[in-house]
């Protein structure tokens, strides 16, 4: 064993030197030029980073690819130079090893093995390609062409390209843990039932909120012409939204419940309509239509189509039991959730999200809001399930949101029978920092400081004081404890047949 180690690097020196008479003995040509010019470009990163800004201004994956290969380079390149490089010292190849013609001038002076150019980019090559696969085989012969480009020019032995690559293959694997490969998001499945058939809306009673996100003065009317025979109440400024839907719920002749508005309507007609055993007709008629999106009922078109044929489905409905007011004298409610409910600093998070989107679109609108909040938010204590956590935090979504991470998106099964639990904690030493750098590194979904659960019962109690809830949208203070719970398959909805 002793005798075949001391022979290894001899063994290894003589390859590299065959390697390299190889190469010295290909013909000239234009590729001599083309390799020393890519050789250059490559040189302390800087064609990675240009790809990396042309990719960056793509926003989603493409973005997000770019910044894990720069960070895979960095990695590489940092390990390179900083450790193996002062390990192990080697002199480069010479000049009558290669022709003069194509030689790299100036000769680099730092140590051969292992080979920077190699590691960083295949370190770039591989982190872009395990975000976005077809990126990375686009930038798989740009790395192998820079690899090969310091044998050409004589800038590394063959080894020296090898170890190099394994240091980048190996950089770009490790930020693996800060970039772990999410579940894909599943096939949208429904628990299909018939309700009632509304031919041309018969039977179908609707509330209109004319507060909600998308109203119009016209909006009224463009609803009668869809559904000609519903009947349409419109829920005006400053009146009972739940008392009026209760209203247009019991009216006679009723045989499905519609409604129009954002989070906190669609709920309260949600409440309604199990209260009343109606089905509920969802239109799009809130700022993000969450619901609606979800029951596959985003545009009017679907939603009438769904109506017509009376294709239905049913959802499990979130039961919060709330207690708010003066400690001796308690107020006691019960809500219904129909998408999430929060506490801590995610409202004031949504609010500036949605006034930077329009112009920033929502990736950059994200970051940028993210940074503001937490760069001014406290943390609040909780007791969450009999755990005390100081949270920047606190986020609860009726059913399994996606992507499984802070910022979910789009719930394909809504009768899964969870609660999606999601803390980010300020319990860590550095929270304020480590949050503020998963920010701007995107990884606030891997982050230590981040933590998701499922569970069919969460108990909230405020460890300072009473506690601001939200609840679909909906605010309200002095909430002193309250829990959440899953009603399975309490609610009938219209949905398209998939």
């Amino acid at each position: 064993m002793r005798t075949m180690l001391r022979k290894a690097p001899r063994r290894l020196s003589s390859l590299d030197r065959k390697l390299v008479r190889a190469v010295s003995n290909l013909p000239g040509g234009s590729h001599d030029d083309f390799f020393r010019r890519l050789s250059a470009a490559a040189t302390k990163g800087k064609l990675w980073f240009g790809i990396a800004g042309v990719m960056a201004l793509v926003p989603g994956k493409t973005r997000q690819a770019a910044l894990h290969g720069v960070i895979a380079q960095g990695l590489a390149s940092a390990v390179t130079n900083l450790v193996f490089k002062t390990l192990l010292p080697r002199t480069r190849p010479l000049p009558e090893h290669l022709p003069v013609f194509r030689f790299v001038n100036p000769q680099p002076t730092s140590s051969s093995m292992p080979s920077g150019h190699s590691a960083s980019a295949v370190a770039f090559a591989l982190g872009v390609g395990l975000v976005r696969p077809s990126l990375g085989a686009a930038l798989a012969p740009v790395a192998a062409g820079v690899a090969y480009s310091r044998v050409h020019t004589g800038a590394h032995w063959p080894s020296d390209v090898a170890f190099g690559s394994a240091i980048g293959a190996g950089a770009a694997l490790v930020t693996r843990r800060w970039w772990p490969v999410w579940p894909p998001v599943p096939e949208t499945r429904r628990n299909a039932v018939r309700a009632a058939e509304l031919p041309d809306g018969q039977g179908l009673s609707i509330g209109v909120n004319t507060l909600g996100g998308s109203y119009a003065a016209e909006t009224a009317d463009a609803l009668q012409k869809v559904f000609p025979k519903a009947y349409i109440q419109k829920i005006g400024h400053e009146e009972d939204v739940a008392a009026r839907i209760a209203g247009v719920a019991t009216r006679p002749g009723t045989a499905a419940l519609g409604v129009w508005g954002g989070d906190g309507t669609v709920g309260a007609a949600a409440a309604a309509a199990v209260e009343h055993s109606l089905p509920l007709l969802v239109l799009p008629g809130g700022t993000l239509n969450h619901f609606a999106r979800d029951a596959g009922t985003p545009t009017l078109e679907a939603a009438l189509r769904a109506a017509d044929r009376g294709e239905a489905a049913l959802a499990d409905i979130g039961h919060v039991r709330v207690e708010r007011g003066l400690p001796d004298s308690p107020e006691r409610l019960e809500l219904t959730m129909l998408n999430t409910a929060s506490v801590g600093l995610y409202p004031n998070l949504v609010r500036r999200r949605e006034q930077l989107q329009p112009a920033l679109g929502k990736p950059l609108a994200g970051v940028v809001a993210m940074f503001r909040t937490f760069a001014a938010g406290t943390p609040t204590t909780l007791i969450v399930n009999g755990v005390r956590h100081r949270l920047w935090i606190l986020y609860i979504g009726r059913g399994r949101y996606y992507p499984r991470d802070h910022a979910p998106l789009v719930r394909p099964v809504l009768a899964d029978g969870v609660l999606d639990l999601r803390m980010i904690t300020a319990d860590e030493p550095f929270a304020r920092l480590r949050l503020l750098w998963a920010v701007l590194t995107g990884t606030v979904g891997t982050s230590g400081i981040t933590h998701l659960s499922e569970t069919d019962r969460i108990t909230v109690e405020p460890g300072n004081g009473p506690m601001v809830l939200a609840v679909d949208g909906e605010v309200m203070p002095g909430v002193r404890r309250v829990e959440f719970t899953v009603r399975r398959d309490a609610l009938t909805y219209y949905s398209p047949l998939l």
